[in-house]
Protein backbone atom coordinates (compact mmCIF):
# COMPACT_ATOMS: atom_id res chain seq x y z
CA UNK A 1 0.00 0.00 0.00
CA UNK A 2 1.12 3.57 -0.58
CA UNK A 3 2.14 5.22 2.69
CA UNK A 4 4.23 8.19 1.59
CA UNK A 5 2.69 11.54 0.69
CA UNK A 6 4.05 11.17 -2.85
CA UNK A 7 2.52 7.73 -3.15
CA UNK A 8 -0.86 8.91 -1.92
CA UNK A 9 -0.84 11.83 -4.34
CA UNK A 10 -0.02 9.48 -7.22
CA UNK A 11 -2.93 7.20 -6.34
CA UNK A 12 -5.31 10.14 -5.85
CA UNK A 13 -4.48 11.36 -9.34
CA UNK A 14 -6.20 8.20 -10.62
CA UNK A 15 -9.47 9.08 -8.86
CA UNK A 16 -11.70 10.48 -11.54
CA UNK A 17 -14.44 12.76 -10.22
CA UNK A 18 -17.26 13.42 -12.63
CA UNK A 19 -21.01 13.93 -12.94
CA UNK A 20 -23.24 11.07 -14.09
CA UNK A 21 -26.95 11.27 -14.87
CA UNK A 22 -28.90 8.52 -13.09
CA UNK A 23 -32.69 8.40 -13.44
CA UNK A 24 -32.90 12.10 -14.07
CA UNK A 25 -30.57 13.17 -11.24
CA UNK A 26 -26.99 14.35 -11.67
CA UNK A 27 -24.73 12.35 -9.37
CA UNK A 28 -21.21 13.38 -8.43
CA UNK A 29 -19.01 10.29 -8.32
CA UNK A 30 -15.37 9.41 -7.87
CA UNK A 31 -14.12 6.30 -9.63
CA UNK A 32 -10.70 4.74 -9.24
CA UNK A 33 -10.23 1.93 -11.74
CA UNK A 34 -8.65 -1.33 -10.64
CA UNK A 35 -5.07 -1.85 -11.69
CA UNK A 36 -2.59 -4.70 -12.06
CA UNK A 37 -3.81 -8.13 -10.99
CA UNK A 38 -6.98 -6.59 -9.56
CA UNK A 39 -8.35 -5.77 -12.99
CA UNK A 40 -11.64 -7.60 -13.36
CA UNK A 41 -12.31 -7.80 -9.62
CA UNK A 42 -15.48 -6.26 -8.17
CA UNK A 43 -14.82 -2.68 -7.02
CA UNK A 44 -15.47 -1.46 -3.49
CA UNK A 45 -18.48 0.84 -3.26
CA UNK A 46 -18.24 3.28 -0.34
CA UNK A 47 -21.48 4.60 1.20
CA UNK A 48 -21.06 7.87 3.11
CA UNK A 49 -22.29 8.89 6.51
CA UNK A 50 -25.01 11.50 6.84
CA UNK A 51 -24.34 14.98 5.50
CA UNK A 52 -20.83 14.34 4.17
CA UNK A 53 -19.54 14.31 0.62
CA UNK A 54 -17.18 11.77 -0.89
CA UNK A 55 -14.05 13.73 0.13
CA UNK A 56 -14.60 12.87 3.81
CA UNK A 57 -13.73 9.25 3.02
CA UNK A 58 -10.28 10.14 1.65
CA UNK A 59 -8.34 8.80 4.68
CA UNK A 60 -10.02 5.43 4.19
CA UNK A 61 -9.35 5.42 0.45
CA UNK A 62 -5.70 6.41 0.99
CA UNK A 63 -5.18 3.38 3.23
CA UNK A 64 -6.74 0.88 0.78
CA UNK A 65 -4.69 -1.15 -1.67
CA UNK A 66 -3.86 1.41 -4.39
CA UNK A 67 -4.67 -1.17 -7.06
CA UNK A 68 -8.20 -1.82 -5.74
CA UNK A 69 -11.09 -0.34 -7.70
CA UNK A 70 -13.07 2.13 -5.59
CA UNK A 71 -16.36 3.96 -6.23
CA UNK A 72 -17.53 6.89 -4.08
CA UNK A 73 -20.57 9.09 -4.62
CA UNK A 74 -22.44 11.99 -3.10
CA UNK A 75 -25.92 11.05 -1.94
CA UNK A 76 -28.60 13.04 -3.81
CA UNK A 77 -28.88 16.46 -2.21
CA UNK A 78 -25.47 16.26 -0.51
CA UNK A 79 -22.14 17.52 -1.80
CA UNK A 80 -22.20 17.91 -5.55
CA UNK A 81 -25.14 15.61 -6.33
CA UNK A 82 -28.43 17.11 -7.43
CA UNK A 83 -31.18 17.18 -4.81
CA UNK A 84 -34.33 15.26 -5.72
CA UNK A 85 -37.62 17.19 -5.68
CA UNK A 86 -38.99 15.07 -2.83
CA UNK A 87 -37.63 12.95 0.05
CA UNK A 88 -36.90 9.31 -0.76
CA UNK A 89 -37.15 6.03 1.19
CA UNK A 90 -33.96 4.05 1.67
CA UNK A 91 -35.22 1.28 -0.65
CA UNK A 92 -35.59 3.79 -3.48
CA UNK A 93 -32.08 5.12 -2.84
CA UNK A 94 -30.68 1.57 -2.92
CA UNK A 95 -32.36 1.05 -6.29
CA UNK A 96 -30.86 4.34 -7.51
CA UNK A 97 -27.39 3.30 -6.34
CA UNK A 98 -27.79 0.01 -8.20
CA UNK A 99 -28.62 1.97 -11.34
CA UNK A 100 -25.55 4.14 -10.73
CA UNK A 101 -23.28 1.09 -10.55
CA UNK A 102 -24.84 -0.29 -13.72
CA UNK A 103 -24.19 3.04 -15.42
CA UNK A 104 -20.56 2.81 -14.34
CA UNK A 105 -20.32 -0.68 -15.82
CA UNK A 106 -20.17 -2.72 -12.60
CA UNK A 107 -22.45 -5.73 -12.40
CA UNK A 108 -20.91 -7.00 -9.15
CA UNK A 109 -19.35 -5.05 -6.30
CA UNK A 110 -18.49 -5.08 -2.61
CA UNK A 111 -20.25 -2.55 -0.38
CA UNK A 112 -18.86 -0.71 2.63
CA UNK A 113 -21.18 1.54 4.61
CA UNK A 114 -20.09 3.97 7.32
CA UNK A 115 -22.65 5.14 9.88
CA UNK A 116 -25.77 6.26 7.93
CA UNK A 117 -24.22 4.63 4.87
CA UNK A 118 -24.26 1.33 6.71
CA UNK A 119 -28.03 1.36 6.56
CA UNK A 120 -27.81 1.85 2.81
CA UNK A 121 -25.26 -0.99 2.56
CA UNK A 122 -27.61 -3.33 4.46
CA UNK A 123 -30.48 -2.42 2.15
CA UNK A 124 -28.28 -2.98 -0.91
CA UNK A 125 -27.23 -6.38 0.43
CA UNK A 126 -30.80 -7.65 0.71
CA UNK A 127 -32.21 -5.79 -2.29
CA UNK A 128 -29.37 -6.57 -4.73
CA UNK A 129 -28.13 -9.82 -3.26
CA UNK A 130 -26.93 -11.16 -6.61
CA UNK A 131 -24.81 -8.06 -7.20
CA UNK A 132 -23.34 -7.35 -3.77
CA UNK A 133 -20.55 -9.86 -3.14
CA UNK A 134 -19.27 -8.87 0.32
CA UNK A 135 -20.47 -6.35 2.90
CA UNK A 136 -18.58 -4.23 5.44
CA UNK A 137 -20.65 -2.42 8.06
CA UNK A 138 -18.73 0.21 10.03
CA UNK A 139 -20.13 2.08 13.04
CA UNK A 140 -23.71 1.54 11.96
CA UNK A 141 -26.98 0.29 13.40
CA UNK A 142 -30.23 -1.34 12.41
CA UNK A 143 -32.31 1.81 12.02
CA UNK A 144 -35.40 2.53 14.06
CA UNK A 145 -35.00 -0.60 16.21
CA UNK A 146 -31.56 -0.38 17.76
CA UNK A 147 -29.84 0.52 21.02
CA UNK A 148 -30.12 4.32 20.80
CA UNK A 149 -27.56 7.01 21.48
CA UNK A 150 -27.95 9.39 24.41
CA UNK A 151 -30.65 12.03 23.79
CA UNK A 152 -27.99 14.77 23.79
CA UNK A 153 -26.21 13.02 20.93
CA UNK A 154 -29.45 12.51 19.00
CA UNK A 155 -30.33 16.18 19.41
CA UNK A 156 -27.02 17.24 17.85
CA UNK A 157 -27.45 14.72 15.03
CA UNK A 158 -30.93 16.01 14.22
CA UNK A 159 -29.61 19.11 12.41
CA UNK A 160 -26.79 19.76 9.91
CA UNK A 161 -25.27 22.56 12.01
CA UNK A 162 -21.99 20.72 12.65
CA UNK A 163 -21.47 20.42 8.90
CA UNK A 164 -21.81 24.18 8.42
CA UNK A 165 -20.19 25.66 11.52
CA UNK A 166 -16.54 24.61 12.11
CA UNK A 167 -16.43 26.08 15.61
CA UNK A 168 -19.58 24.22 16.61
CA UNK A 169 -18.22 21.02 15.06
CA UNK A 170 -15.08 21.23 17.18
CA UNK A 171 -17.21 21.83 20.28
CA UNK A 172 -19.49 18.81 19.81
CA UNK A 173 -16.96 16.37 18.29
CA UNK A 174 -15.89 14.83 21.63
CA UNK A 175 -19.50 14.28 22.68
CA UNK A 176 -20.81 12.70 19.48
CA UNK A 177 -17.74 11.00 17.95
CA UNK A 178 -15.80 9.80 20.99
CA UNK A 179 -12.49 8.01 20.52
CA UNK A 180 -9.56 10.22 19.57
CA UNK A 181 -11.94 13.16 19.15
CA UNK A 182 -12.10 13.42 22.93
CA UNK A 183 -8.51 14.60 23.05
CA UNK A 184 -8.28 16.14 19.59
CA UNK A 185 -11.72 17.57 18.68
CA UNK A 186 -10.21 19.69 15.91
CA UNK A 187 -9.79 16.49 13.88
CA UNK A 188 -13.54 16.07 13.79
CA UNK A 189 -14.05 19.62 12.57
CA UNK A 190 -11.32 19.14 9.96
CA UNK A 191 -12.93 15.95 8.61
CA UNK A 192 -16.24 17.78 8.19
CA UNK A 193 -14.91 21.07 6.85
CA UNK A 194 -11.42 20.81 5.35
CA UNK A 195 -12.49 19.24 2.06
CA UNK A 196 -16.13 18.18 2.25
CA UNK A 197 -19.08 19.85 0.54
CA UNK A 198 -22.41 20.12 2.33
CA UNK A 199 -24.94 20.83 -0.40
CA UNK A 200 -28.37 22.31 0.41
CA UNK A 201 -29.74 21.90 3.93
CA UNK A 202 -32.66 19.85 2.70
CA UNK A 203 -30.23 17.15 1.52
CA UNK A 204 -29.40 16.39 5.16
CA UNK A 205 -33.05 16.25 6.14
CA UNK A 206 -33.79 14.02 3.15
CA UNK A 207 -31.22 11.57 4.51
CA UNK A 208 -32.86 11.67 7.92
CA UNK A 209 -36.29 11.13 6.37
CA UNK A 210 -35.02 8.17 4.32
CA UNK A 211 -34.48 6.20 7.54
CA UNK A 212 -37.81 7.13 9.12
CA UNK A 213 -39.57 3.91 10.06
CA UNK A 214 -36.79 1.79 8.53
CA UNK A 215 -35.09 -1.10 10.30
CA UNK A 216 -32.96 -3.94 9.00
CA UNK A 217 -33.81 -6.30 11.87
CA UNK A 218 -36.48 -8.28 9.95
CA UNK A 219 -34.13 -9.13 7.09
CA UNK A 220 -30.66 -9.49 8.64
CA UNK A 221 -31.20 -13.23 8.88
CA UNK A 222 -31.76 -13.32 5.10
CA UNK A 223 -28.35 -11.90 4.22
CA UNK A 224 -26.08 -14.51 2.69
CA UNK A 225 -23.07 -12.38 1.81
CA UNK A 226 -19.95 -12.69 3.93
CA UNK A 227 -20.22 -9.66 6.22
CA UNK A 228 -17.69 -7.87 8.38
CA UNK A 229 -19.25 -5.84 11.21
CA UNK A 230 -16.98 -3.23 12.79
CA UNK A 231 -17.70 -0.99 15.76
CA UNK A 232 -15.86 1.15 18.28
CA UNK A 233 -15.90 0.64 22.04
CA UNK A 234 -16.25 4.42 22.53
CA UNK A 235 -18.87 5.33 19.92
CA UNK A 236 -21.56 7.64 21.36
CA UNK A 237 -23.66 7.49 18.18
CA UNK A 238 -23.65 3.71 17.74
CA UNK A 239 -23.20 1.95 21.10
CA UNK A 240 -21.21 -1.27 20.81
CA UNK A 241 -24.30 -3.36 21.55
CA UNK A 242 -25.49 -2.60 18.01
CA UNK A 243 -22.60 -4.15 16.01
CA UNK A 244 -22.68 -7.10 18.40
CA UNK A 245 -26.36 -7.59 17.61
CA UNK A 246 -25.82 -7.28 13.86
CA UNK A 247 -23.01 -9.82 13.86
CA UNK A 248 -25.15 -12.23 15.85
CA UNK A 249 -28.14 -11.95 13.51
CA UNK A 250 -26.37 -12.06 10.11
CA UNK A 251 -25.69 -15.72 9.29
CA UNK A 252 -22.28 -15.30 7.66
CA UNK A 253 -20.92 -12.41 9.71
CA UNK A 254 -17.95 -11.74 11.94
CA UNK A 255 -17.42 -8.99 14.46
CA UNK A 256 -14.43 -6.70 14.86
CA UNK A 257 -14.67 -4.34 17.83
CA UNK A 258 -11.88 -1.78 17.98
CA UNK A 259 -10.67 0.70 20.56
CA UNK A 260 -11.98 3.99 19.25
CA UNK A 261 -14.90 6.14 18.31
CA UNK A 262 -17.45 6.67 15.57
CA UNK A 263 -14.98 7.90 12.95
CA UNK A 264 -12.20 5.46 13.81
CA UNK A 265 -12.06 4.03 10.28
CA UNK A 266 -11.06 7.54 9.12
CA UNK A 267 -8.93 8.76 12.01
CA UNK A 268 -7.18 5.42 12.56
CA UNK A 269 -7.43 4.15 9.00
CA UNK A 270 -3.90 2.69 8.99
CA UNK A 271 -4.93 0.34 11.82
CA UNK A 272 -8.42 -0.62 10.67
CA UNK A 273 -8.23 -0.74 6.86
CA UNK A 274 -5.90 -3.80 6.88
CA UNK A 275 -8.72 -5.67 8.65
CA UNK A 276 -11.07 -4.66 5.83
CA UNK A 277 -8.55 -5.57 3.14
CA UNK A 278 -7.97 -9.04 4.61
CA UNK A 279 -11.72 -9.65 4.71
CA UNK A 280 -12.32 -8.52 1.12
CA UNK A 281 -9.46 -10.69 -0.16
CA UNK A 282 -10.36 -13.92 1.63
CA UNK A 283 -11.66 -15.69 -1.48
CA UNK A 284 -9.27 -14.03 -3.88
CA UNK A 285 -7.88 -16.35 -6.54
Amino acid sequence: MSTTAEGRDAVRSRDRVRSVSVRGLQARVSVRAARGDRVGEPPLLLCNGIGISLEALQPLVDALDPDRGVVRFDVPGVGGSQAPPFPYPIAALASWVGALMTKLGHREYDALGLSWGGGLAQQLAVQSRKRVRRVVLVATGTGMLMVPAHPRVLRIMSTPRRHRDPAYAATVAPLIYGGSMRTDPARGAALLHATTRSGPKRGYYYQLAAMTGWTSLPFLGLLRQPTLVMGGDDDPIIPAANPRMQAALIPNARLHLYAGGHLGVLTEADELVPVIEAFLDEDRG
